[in-house]
C-alpha cells in the first residue's frame, strides 16, 4: 500500500488525510502542536469556551461530503443548525440592520433601512450568484495551474464574460455604482475581509461572497467550531490515518528532483507522496531551504490579519445575536491603515462572535462569551502590546457608546490573540489569516498551484495555496489534489 506523509493537521491538511484514505493510501499525519486542527483550535477559562479560529461557517455539504466517502452519515457524527440570521449590523448613529438568510426579506429590510429599490438589491443578489456560477469551475474548484482546467465549456465561458463579472474595478466601485446609501455600500464592502483584502483594491468579482451566505447559508456547528475538526479528526483515526504529535518536521528530503523522506531531528520518514498544510512561505523557507523557491509568489502581499479579545461577559445583550459587526465611521482610512500604514486605526470596525447564543454551554448562566476582533496588519515588527492597549480602549469606548453599557466592569475574563502570536501558533507567514491578500485581479492566478512543478510527489494545501484561505476553500484544497492522484493500487 502507497505511504501519504502529510505535514500539519489543519482543516486542509484533515481533509486531505481523509480523501487519500479513501482512495487507498497508507497515510500518516505529522503535526507540531500537541492537538489537531491549526488555527481552529479552542480554549476554556473558567466557565467559559471559546473557538480561537475562524467563526463563520458556511458550505458545511463540503464537510458533509468527507463523512460519506466512508458511507457515514454525516449527521451522526457532525450536527449544525442554518441560521436564520446572517448578521446584526450597528452604526455609531444607531442604525441597525438585521441581515436575513432569505434574499427576499433582505431586499425588503435593505430598502427600509437604506432608502434603496429593493428590486435593485434582488438583482445585485442575482447578479452575485451567476458570478459565482460562472467562476467557481475555475477560480475554485479546480487546478488554475492545469491546462485542463481551461478547456471546459464552464471555464471558456467564464473568460469570454470576464467584464461583465466586474475583474477590471474595485469591490467599492461596483457598490458604489449599485446603491446610493453609503451604509448599505459599507455593507456589502466587508465582505472583502472574508479573504483578508481591501474592498478599495480587492477586484469587484468579490461580490460573489455574500451570495454564499445567503444560497448556502450560515451555519453553527453544535460545540462550535472546534467540532468542525475534531469530527474530522475522529473519523480520520476510525479509517486508519495514523496522527504524529509534536512532531514537528524540520525538512523535505528531495533527491533527484523526487521528495523522498521527511526528516524529524535524526529520523528520516520515508512515503510515496508528500502534502504540505503548512504556510507555502515556511515551507519553501525552513523545510525546502536548499531548494529554489518561487520567489514571486512568495512576495505577494500578505492578507490582513486580526487582532482577537476573547472576553467572558456577566451579562447577556438579548439584542446581539451569533455574527455582529459593529462598524467604523472611516472605512477607506481604516483599510488605508492596516494595507499601507501596516496599523491599526483608532476607529475599527469591531466584529463580536457569540457562540453561547447557540450553545449555552459556552458561557456560565445569564453570561456570554464574546470573541472581539478587529481587522489587523500582519506582523512587521509593530509595538502589539502599545497597539492591543489602544485597540482594547478604543474597542470599549466604541461598544460602550452604541450598546450604552460599562463593558469594562461585566469582562469577567479575558484572553489576547495577536498577529504575532496567531504567527507563533500556527506558522503563518505574518500571522496573515489568507495567505496572500486578494488587492490584484490577477491574485487568484499568483496562489503556489496545489503541486510542485520542480519537485516530484510534493502536494500543498490550506489557506496560504490554490483556492484560497476559509474553511471551504482549504477543503476545496484537499479536493483538487485528490483528483490529481491516482488510486492507491494505481499509484502503486
Amino acid at each position: 500500500m502507497p505511504k501519504a506523509h502529510i505535514i500539519g493537521s489543519g482543516i486542509g491538511g484533515l481533509a486531505t488525510a481523509l480523501r487519500l484514505r479513501s482512495k487507498g493510501y497508507a497515510v500518516k499525519v505529522f503535526e507540531a502542536n500537541p492537538y489537531p486542527g491549526g488555527k481552529l483550535h479552542a480554549i476554556s477559562l473558567e466557565g467559559y469556551r471559546f473557538d480561537l479560529g475562524p467563526s463563520l461557517f458556511t458550505m458545511p455539504h463540503f464537510v458533509d461530503e468527507l463523512f460519506r466517502l466512508f458511507d457515514r452519515e454525516p449527521e451522526n457524527h457532525f450536527r449544525y443548525i442554518r441560521k436564520e440570521v446572517l448578521c446584526e449590523y450597528f452604526w455609531d448613529d444607531d442604525t441597525r440592520f438585521t441581515a436575513r438568510k432569505n434574499p427576499e426579506d433582505f431586499a425588503k429590510a435593505a430598502a427600509e433601512t437604506f432608502s434603496e429599490d429593493q428590486e435593485a438589491v434582488l438583482r445585485y443578489i442575482r447578479k452575485n450568484q451567476k458570478k459565482y456560477e460562472l467562476t467557481a469551475p475555475l477560480f475554485l474548484e479546480g487546478s488554475l495551474h492545469k491546462a485542463s482546467t481551461y478547456l471546459s465549456s464552464k471555464t471558456l465561458k467564464a473568460l469570454l464574460r470576464m467584464p461583465a463579472l466586474d475583474v477590471f474595478g474595485t469591490l467599492n466601485k461596483v457598490n458604489e455604482r449599485q446603491f446610493s446609501h453609503p451604509k448599505l455600500v459599507q455593507l456589502f464592502n466587508r465582505y472583502a475581509t472574508y479573504n483578508g483584502s481591501s474592498p478599495y483594491l480587492t477586484p469587484g468579482i468579490m461580490s460573489m461572497i455574500p451570495h454564499l451566505e445567503m444560497f448556502y447559508g450560515t451555519f453553527f456547528p453544535e460545540g462550535g467550531m472546534h467540532e468542525i475538526v475534531m469530527s474530522l479528526y475522529r473519523l480520520a483515526e476510525e479509517v486508519g490515518v495514523t496522527f504524529e504529535f509534536e512532531s514537528k518536521v524540520d525538512e523535505i528530503i528531495v533527491d533527484g528532483g523526487i521528495a523522498k523522506a521527511l526528516r524529524i531531528g535524526d529520523t528520516l520518514h520515508e512515503a510515496d507522496l508528500f502534502v504540505s498544510n503548512m504556510d507555502i512561505f515556511p515551507t519553501y523557507r525552513k523545510l525546502l531551504p536548499k531548494h529554489p523557491a518561487p520567489e514571486k509568489t512568495l512576495a505577494q502581499e500578505r492578507s490582513s490579519s486580526a487582532l482577537i479579545f476573547y472576553w467572558g461577559i456577566s451579562k447577556s445583550f438579548p439584542e446581539l445575536d451569533l455574527h455582529n459587526i459593529f462598524f467604523s465611521n472611516q472605512y477607506q482610512e481604516e483599510f488605508h491603515h492596516i494595507f499601507s500604514k501596516k496599523t491599526l486605526f483608532h476607529d475599527p470596525t469591531v466584529y463580536i462572535n457569540i457562540s453561547s447564543k447557540d450553545w449555552p454551554a459556552d458561557a456560565p448562566p445569564d453570561s456570554e462569551n464574546w470573541f472581539v476582533m478587529i481587522n489587523a496588519p500582519g506582523d512587521y515588527g509593530q509595538d502589539w502590546e502599545q497597539l492591543k492597549s489602544e485597540a482594547r480602549k478604543n474597542i470599549i469606548r466604541k461598544l460602550n457608546r452604541v450598546l450604552k453599557t460599562d463593558l469594562e466592569s461585566l469582562i469577567d475574563v479575558e484572553y489576547v490573540l495577536d498577529p504575532a502570536g496567531i504567527q507563533a501558533n500556527t506558522s503563518s507567514y505574518r500571522g496573515a489569516l489568507y495567505g496572500a491578500a486578494s488587492n490584484s485581479r490577477f491574485s487568484a492566478f499568483l496562489r503556489h498551484p496545489n503541486f510542485s512543478r520542480k519537485i516530484s510527489n510534493l502536494y500543498f494545501c490550506g489557506g496560504s495555496v490554490h483556492p484560497g484561505g476559509g474553511i471551504p476553500l482549504c477543503l476545496l484544497s484537499a479536493r483538487i489534489i485528490a483528483e490529481m492522484l491516482p488510486n492507491a493500487e494505481t499509484h502503486a
